[in-house]
């Protein structure tokens, strides 16, 4: 349950985002919602995500699998919810996001994916575990323009996830958006138009 209350001011500010938030990702983001209560903090916060939207130099499936990789270690339902979401939305296969809590038991990752949810989870860690072995690894198999922008995604997801989970914004629903609906087929004797 938020801690916050997720109907803050309806300032002009606030309904533009809401506007963008609807198009974007077909609902209203709670992180937005409950960061709506310090329209500056807000601000900054879109700005700043803005400009980590433009980050090129990392592959986009290592990227949401650093993303999830903290998140899951911080342990914010919402962080790995939409997460979920923008790898499907990315195609990633599913069984790769559903298995980053337990990736070291998984299958379905290379050896560059578990490098990457390694570095996420030690990075993660308080104080951050990072040893040498895994940064040359990661900065052999990546090149250091990504190796430094892998560091600043895992960091930046430590914002989101502590931000979020501190407030206490759960899952939203994005992944059940993703998944396959039930269709059921009609049975003998109902009729349809067709």
């Amino acid at each position: 349950m938020a801690r916050v209350s997720l109907t803050p001011r309806r300032t002009v500010f606030f309904r533009m985002m809401e506007w963008y938030s609807r198009r974007t990702y077909g609902k209203v983001l709670d992180p937005g919602k409950a960061l709506a209560h310090q329209p500056r903090v807000l601000r900054s916060y879109l700005q700043f995500e803005r400009a980590v939207g433009k980050w090129n130099q990392l592959d986009p499936g290592l990227k949401v699998l650093a993303e999830m990789g903290a998140a899951a270690s911080i342990g914010c339902s919402w962080c790995m919810d939409f997460g979920y979401w923008a790898g499907r939305q990315q195609g990633m296969d599913p069984r790769k996001l559903l298995d980053v809590p337990r990736w070291r038991d998984s299958d379905v990752y290379t050896e560059a994916e578990r490098d990457v949810l390694e570095y996420a989870e030690a990075m993660t860690a308080t104080p951050p575990e990072v040893d040498d072995e895994l940064a040359a690894r990661l900065i052999g198999r990546l090149g250091e323009p990504a190796f430094v922008e892998l560091t600043a995604m895992v960091a930046v997801e430590n914002l989101r996830s502590r931000i979020n989970s501190a407030l206490g914004l759960t899952s939203q629903g994005f992944k059940d958006s993703c998944d396959v609906p039930n269709t059921t087929r009609r049975t003998e004797g109902t009729s349809a138009a067709r």
